[in-house]
């Protein structure tokens, strides 16, 4: 279900792939990194409060005219410049930005305000715009505001003619208010429930109860509103801002349901939709988690497992994907009960760490050889004799990314908790947890019970409203999902498919990792941008694509 954050450019794959497909060191120590990353000593890092309170232009320049002429349509929006990028990274010039106002609680439409920062790079064709299309890359709560200039390089220009490429922050998050349950460990990954190395999970109870005091301490009753259903909402406020009769939507990950409880909420507002990496509409969000984290791992792994055999004159990991996951399996075992020091980091190598990292490797073809060369590392590391080889890997792999500026430090693990936890009522039976954890760890054993366990959500307030009930409408959706995708498994693409129905048109492509666009199928692709440029889906209910090549 998780999708890694803020990722920077890997250098060997940098001239291969445009900015949305390019992975980095920094992606995995984004996802397991709040381990690595200012705990030293055991201090926690403070969180800081956003600056960004609207456009702003750069310095000593005016705010620039409107590029896509749209200053008329929507009047709501003045847009300006955008935020400061994180340090060492760079902006479109063209990128602009604005806050909208919008209620923290709609069923309180004049009550308190929350603003939400909007980004728009405006179409480039001249007089062939057909309209927007807002963009959300997942998470949950990942911030979007950069994704227009990171989804540009990758559309052709008959997309880009006809699209304003709308990003924003999804309310809560980065500069849209971002809130901050002040936790000690600002990872998202922190809050993983691998149980201890016996299968016990008391730690792991008392974790999940701390989490949802700090949250309840430091935000109180208004946590409850930073949902998905709102979010959606906040999505129509920012359609009737630009001053437009519907939109287009291209979602990803965690984006999958978001797009897809908009498409409810506002049949009538929605033109064309793209869900990419599909969760399961139907399970939000412990089924969600429970059944497909373990699963996915199941059907994705052998792709790596793979990628290590083919090395094993060198990495000597095993000579076929069944030695290979033997060793893997083992390996994470003996972590989990003797974690080892790792040189450089204020924390050891466990089995978290390890299952964290190659989580993480395994969401893209290209780092499947990186993760083969980081369990070698983790091996060697383990026996306490790392080797320069090793060191170079695991400097690549845990490589600080630059950090966001003027963002709590926590913002994307409160905002994780606020969504997962907020949309849907979690299970509360302790020993029900127990119990099924230690099913999970013999059903799935390369996820070791975790996603079984218990979260934070066990100790949620009630959600403010129910989840939103999906319905079928207009046949204006494409879902774009892959076979073995280890963050959004096969499972959850059927079951959006089966909830959206006779609306929806089914692309299934032979490939793992969890991009499905611009990832090596031209028979996806070209669906894609079919239906961007003119509106048309596949002819059939479902396709399937095997014509993938790893770029």
């Amino acid at each position: 279900m998780y999708s890694s954050p803020r990722f920077t450019a890997h250098r060997s794959l940098a001239h291969k792939r445009a900015a949305r497909r390019r992975i980095a060191a920094g992606l995995v120590v984004a996802l397991t990194g709040g381990m690595l990353v200012g705990c030293e000593g055991g201090a926690p890092v403070p969180a800081r409060t956003s600056s960004f309170t609207g456009p702003r232009p750069a310095s000593g320049s005016p705010q620039a005219a409107d590029p896509g002429g749209q200053e008329g349509k929507g009047k709501r929006i003045t847009w300006g410049a955008c935020p400061a990028p994180a340090a060492g990274q760079t902006r479109n010039s063209e990128l602009r930005c604005a806050t909208l106002a919008v209620p923290l609680d709609y069923q309180q439409p004049r009550g308190p305000k929350i603003k939400v920062a909007v980004s728009r790079l405006a179409a480039t064709g001249r007089g062939q715009r057909h309209g927007v299309l807002l963009l959300n890359p997942g998470g949950p709560a990942l911030g979007g505001l950069s994704m227009p200039e990171t989804m540009a390089p990758t559309l052709p220009a008959s997309v880009r003619d006809q699209y304003d490429l709308i990003g924003f922050d999804p309310r809560g998050v980065d500069h849209s208010t971002p809130q901050s349950c002040k936790l000690p460990n600002p990872s998202v990954a922190a809050m993983f429930p691998y149980p201890a190395a016996d299968g016990s999970i008391g730690k792991n109870v008392t974790l999940a109860k701390s989490y949802a005091r700090k949250c309840a301490d430091a935000i109180g009753k208004d946590l409850r509103h930073f949902t998905t259903a709102n979010t959606a909402r906040d999505m129509d406020r920012i359609r009737e801002a630009l001053g437009e009769q519907k939109v287009s939507y291209w979602g990803q990950s965690y984006g999958t349901y978001l797009g897809a409880v908009y498409r409810s909420l506002f049949q009538d507002r929605t033109d064309r939709m793209i869900l990419e990496g599909n969760v399961d509409p139907t399970k939000v969000w412990d089924r969600e988690v429970a059944d497909s984290w373990g699963q996915g791992m199941a059907e994705r792994f052998p792709d790596a497992a793979r990628a290590a055999a083919a090395q094993d004159s060198t990495l000597k990991l095993g000579a076929t994907p069944e030695q290979v996951t033997d060793t893997y399996l083992a390996l994470a075992g003996r972590l989990d009960r003797t974690p080892a020091p790792l040189p450089g980091a204020p924390v050891p190598l466990d089995g978290a760490l390890l299952r964290n990292v190659t989580y993480a490797l395994l969401l893209h073809d290209e780092t499947l050889p990186v993760a083969a060369r980081f369990w070698r590392a983790a091996t060697d590391v383990a026996d306490g004799k790392p080797t320069e080889a090793d060191a170079a890997v695991l400097k690549e792999v845990l490589a600080q990314p630059p950090a966001p500026q003027d963002i709590p430090a926590d913002n994307q693990a409160t905002m994780f908790m606020a969504l997962t936890c907020g949309d849907a009522q979690w299970p509360k039976d302790v020993d029900g947890y127990a119990t099924r954890t230690a099913a999970d760890r013999k059903k799935w054993p390369l996820t070791a019970g975790m996603p079984a366990n218990i979260w934070p959500c066990a100790f949620w307030d009630k959600p403010a409203e129910k989840p939103v009930a999906l319905t079928t409408g207009p046949r204006n959706t494409l879902i774009l999902q892959n076979r073995r995708d280890n963050a959004t498994p096969w499972a959850g693409g059927l079951g959006m498919h089966k909830a959206l129905g006779a609306g929806a048109a089914f692309v299934g492509v032979d490939n793992g990792g969890h991009y499905v666009y611009n990832a090596g199928s031209a028979c996806a692709d070209q669906a894609t941008v079919t239906f961007l440029t003119t509106g048309r889906l596949p002819g059939q209910e479902t396709t399937s694509c095997s014509d993938v090549k790893v770029k």
